[in-house]
């Protein structure tokens, strides 16, 4: 999140400006569910620790000197509840079963599989102290905090941090290996848990890693591990379920209370007024009850197969555990709403036959486009961006490097959109999940293979091609969001000439398929996933099935 935004929203809310509040609020409650959830492991106290920290966060917002140390401030008051809840509770309270299993919540929410899946139930395994920091290093790794304000959430060192944190993952590790284990067919294993409740506990922790290290087949790894930081790279928050409510009004005090407390009389007055203001995904209304109704990045209704928005295009991405299926199936084209422009946005499609010749590709007005990356701009690292004026056709090829970096993929974005912007084509002789020419058993793809991991679409998004074309008529800027599985864009302007050429260099001169024609000719060709008319400080925040 961008600080030079943060820090004008942060001083709007310290002034009383209720909409400033709303932005507070909508956009930081998600990285507190995240850590106090992960530190409890969804237990029933979660909706109420959560309530407390964002209660004496905008309780205690005018004592913050210093805007630019909020997120630290913020997870530092976190870290602070959740150790009080602990000191409040007997260990009999302490012991009740969650009431919304966070490490299950993390796996369906985020729809992880293979050794992401199981790095997530490992959490299970932890003590609380290992869970509480954990909570804080899994949004370090996923880039969402620093070193710096994981240790000072801790209120220790970073050199003591580091410590901590190898110990924990040791331990995290450990347990990864007992939910290996758990899911096999040891028959020695199957007698030892006979007499376990199924609750994770330190204690049968400690028997299932003595007999995990003596056992020759719960210790034989048929794959190689991937260590946790690596999986863990880029994954998206957990979005707050559905039905979450959080009431910032007084938090059951009277407005006196409120006031001893050290709420100005102008945040008073800013929360006790009617207002209803509609923030991503959720509805902040009077009285300062914030309800989610769609959490921002739920992913679209699916089928047996599983797949941060969304014709006639690919199917679903490749498991980081399990090579994509090599089989194509036909595409449906893509539902239309004529006359209204932005309704039809990128989905999630079958992948065509490769013999499929692709459909006629209208042809647009192009009187010239202008880029600020020159003739060709290459965009290797996060943060890289393009903008493009005028009128005519964007070429954005792709090279995904999972070799270098697996796990999640987080998509560019096209942002400051001012005109139209069409998704028109996909080419380059094939899909990014397509096989390798020469992979043995077809495993191999561009978006990885089983000996170095996948390259992991968020869910939702559409399979790019090699080559993906746009129709632009007006200006936007196209963002590089890298931030956890490596990949580069190469992106220049294009025209219907040579469009039209790539899609019809079909599987006859060596290709792998024939390319993909999606635009109608009209306002109801598909819109971009991830394109907005603003202008985000942080352009990877564009929301999925964004609306232009």
């Amino acid at each position: 999140m961008d600080s030079q935004h943060w820090r004008a929203v942060i001083t709007a809310a310290q002034s009383g400006d209720r909409q400033a509040l709303d932005e507070l609020v909508a956009g930081w409650l998600p990285l507190v569910y995240n850590i106090v959830g992960r530190a409890l492991n969804g237990h029933a106290d979660v909706d109420d620790v959560v309530q407390e920290t964002m209660l004496r966060a905008v309780g205690n917002l005018g004592s913050l000197r210093d805007p630019d140390s909020f997120r630290s401030w913020l997870v530092a008051i976190a870290m602070r509840q959740i150790r009080d809840r602990a000191r409040r509770r007997t260990a009999d309270r302490l012991q009740e079963a969650p009431a919304a299993d966070f490490a299950e919540l993390t796996v369906l929410r985020l729809q992880l599989e293979g050794q992401r899946r199981e790095v997530a139930e490992a959490v299970r395994w932890l003590d609380d102290d290992d869970r509480q920091l954990l909570s804080l290093w899994w949004l370090e790794v996923a880039g969402e905090l620093t070193r710096r304000e994981l240790a000072d959430a801790v209120g220790i060192t970073r050199q003591h941090a580091a410590v901590r944190v190898q110990r924990m993952k040791e331990r995290l590790e450990t347990s990864r290996g007992i939910v290996r284990a758990l899911d096999g067919a040891c028959p020695d294993l199957r007698e030892l848990t006979g007499r376990w409740d199924g609750r994770p506990d330190s204690v049968w922790r400690k028997r299932l890693a003595r007999h995990i290290r003596g056992c020759g087949y719960c210790g034989d790894t048929r794959e190689s591990v991937v260590p946790a930081e690596r999986l863990l790279v880029g994954i998206a928050l957990v979005p707050l379920p559905v039905g979450f409510t959080l009431s910032l009004a007084f938090g059951g005090k009277t407005a006196a209370a409120a006031t001893s407390a050290g709420w100005s009389a102008k945040l008073l007055g800013a929360l006790t007024k009617p207002a209803l203001a509609m923030t991503a995904g959720a509805t902040i209304v009077a009285g300062g009850a914030y309800v989610v109704t769609q959490p921002p990045d739920a992913p679209p209704p699916r089928a047996a197969a599983t797949p941060t928005a969304t014709a006639t295009n690919p199917g679903p991405p490749p498991s980081p555990s399990a090579p994509p299926s090599p089989e194509p199936s036909p595409s449906p084209s893509p539902s239309k709403k004529a006359g209204l422009y932005g309704a039809v946005v990128d989905a999630v499609d079958r992948a065509p036959d490769p013999d499929a010749r692709p459909a006629a590709l209208p042809r647009r007005p192009e009187s010239g486009l202008t880029s600020t990356g020159g003739p060709k701009a290459v965009m290797q690292h996060r943060g890289d961006s393009v903008t493009f004026t005028g009128q005519g056709y964007v070429l954005v090829r792709w090279q995904i490097s999972p070799k270098s970096r697996p796990g999640a993929l987080v998509m560019p974005s096209w942002t400051g959109l001012k005109g139209k912007l069409f998704h028109v084509a996909s080419g380059g002789w094939r899909r990014m999940d397509d096989p390798l020419p020469g992979a043995p058993n077809g495993y191999a793809t561009g978006m990885g293979g089983p000996d170095i991991g996948w390259a992991v679409l968020p869910p939702g998004t559409q399979q790019m091609w090699q080559n993906e074309y746009f129709y632009l008529d007006g200006t936007v800027t196209l963002t590089q969001n890298e931030r956890g599985c490596d990949y580069g864009l190469t992106v220049f302007p294009s025209s219907w000439a040579a469009v039209d050429k790539d899609i019809n260099e079909g599987p006859g001169q060596g290709a792998l398929r024939y390319g993909l024609v999606r635009d109608t000719g009209t306002d109801s060709a598909p819109v971009p996933q991830y394109v907005t008319r603003s202008t985000p400080a942080d352009p990877a925040t564009v929301p999925q099935r964004s609306r232009v």
